[in-house]
């Protein structure tokens, strides 16, 4: 049975910044996403949640450009759109910051933050890279979220994940991102990294950035969340605010509520002294 509490779209119709209505995907026979319908805000994270094979990445993926919809409507800032590639996403200025971040670990930090972007000067035929420009501007856009990095010239490779995802973070919202999708941030990353991740996702809502957070941890959505929707095979399994959800059904909700209750039944009936399992079990 579905559970959502009404908040979705009727309430965020006119406030949405990225909206999708009642979209479905298939892959031949496979359903990978059924009527599903979500909203981000500006200045908000809505946090995407569900285990792994709930739909998470097939949405994402259609979010940021990569499939289309086969049914269901795609509205940016109010307005219907078709999408075909992630240029014409970025266009419009939604971002996608994926695991693998697409950095280059032997560049320099400032390299990395303009790679594909480089500012240049002097005049056409004769133009040429602006290093000192780049360097500047990569520091003041980190530090603008609160990061001090030590040399603009250290390879991006020996920065740590979390400081690699803050760079990410920094260079999308730099280049005009107004949604910034991003895929499981904290999914490698140890508590205090993790942590820091978290911290620059607040720093993206408070500069008015409508933020995507996609995860399968709970205890690292909620902090910083102010909408939740959680995925369960390809649908929208519940729909609420923050202030409609507990964290403990949050995480009763992700773990599959009554089948995480059987399951605890079984393992600590399993658990208790003196059961002996039947051999070749």
């Amino acid at each position: 049975m579905m559970a959502t509490n009404g908040t979705n779209t009727a309430a965020a119709e006119n406030t949405a910044l990225l909206e999708v209505q009642h979209i479905s995907k298939f892959f031949g026979h496979v359903i990978a996403l059924q009527d599903v319908s979500c909203f981000v805000r500006a200045g908000e994270v809505t946090c995407l949640l569900g285990d792994n094979g709930a739909g998470k990445s097939t949405l994402i993926k259609t979010l940021s450009g990569v499939h289309r919809p086969d049914e269901g409507e795609y509205r940016f800032e109010g307005s219907p759109v078709v999408m075909h590639s992630p240029r014409d996403a970025l266009a419009l200025g939604i971002a996608t910051v994926y695991q693998d971040l697409a950095m280059i670990p032997l560049m320099s930090i400032w390299r990395n933050f303009f790679l594909g972007s480089e500012p240049t000067r002097g005049f056409v035929p004769l133009r040429w890279f602006d290093v000192s420009r780049a360097k500047r501007v990569t520091r003041v856009e980190l530090g603008k979220m609160g990061i001090d990095i030590r040399d603009p010239d250290q390879p991006v490779g020996t920065l740590s994940g979390g400081e690699r995802q803050s760079v990410a973070i920094a260079r999308a919202i730099h280049f005009g991102a107004k949604v910034l999708i991003l895929d499981e941030p904290t999914a490698a990353l140890g508590v205090k990294q993790a942590g820091i991740v978290l911290r620059y996702i607040v720093q993206a809502k408070h500069r008015g950035v409508g933020v995507i957070l996609i995860t399968h941890n709970p205890y690292h959505a909620y902090p910083v969340g102010d909408h939740f929707v959680i995925l369960r095979r390809g649908q929208v399994y519940g729909d609420f605010r923050k202030e409609d959800l507990p964290l403990p059904q949050l995480v009763q909700m992700m773990a599959g509520g009554a089948d995480l209750d059987v399951l605890t039944h079984e393992l600590e009936s399993a658990a208790r002294p003196g059961r002996v399992e039947p051999a070749g079990g």
